[in-house]
């Protein structure tokens, strides 16, 4: 019972997936940081409020809390933005300048120059139409 415990902590996947937790966590507090501390300062400059938490519509004496969707929903843009273009592009370009492409494969058939099926490269007569080939 133990044995299988053991191997199913320590196989590579599991393990992985924690790091990319723990990382995800950590990255994740200091995108939150960049957003409330640099980016809603910025939203609060040009329209006068750091967050929208207490805009609401009175319906029939009923408050429809639309702010705290609205900071939310900016929020999650702006977390969204930040991650794409400061990991996910760069991270884009970075791979495909290291992707090597695999060399091609050299032809291993030719046309046959008279019923145009293709056969092996060595072959001095076509299979199909038992013409002569050089």
């Amino acid at each position: 019972m133990l044995k299988g415990f053991r191997d199913f902590i320590l196989r590579g996947n599991v393990v992985d997936l924690a790091v990319a937790v723990v990382i995800g966590t950590a990255f994740g507090a200091v995108v939150t940081a960049f957003t409330k501390g640099i980016i809603m300062q910025f939203v609060a400059a040009l329209i006068k409020t750091p967050d929208f938490d207490k805009l609401a519509v009175d319906l029939h004496g009923t408050p429809i809390q639309y702010g705290a969707f609205l900071t939310a929903t900016l929020n999650f843009l702006i977390i969204a933005a930040v991650i794409y273009f400061f990991v996910v592009m760069p991270l884009n370009y970075l791979m495909a300048r290291f992707k090597k492409n695999p060399p091609a494969e050299p032809p291993s058939t030719k046309p046959c120059p008279e019923c145009l099926s293709d056969i092996p490269l060595a072959a001095h007569r076509c299979k199909f139409c038992a013409q002569p080939v050089a």
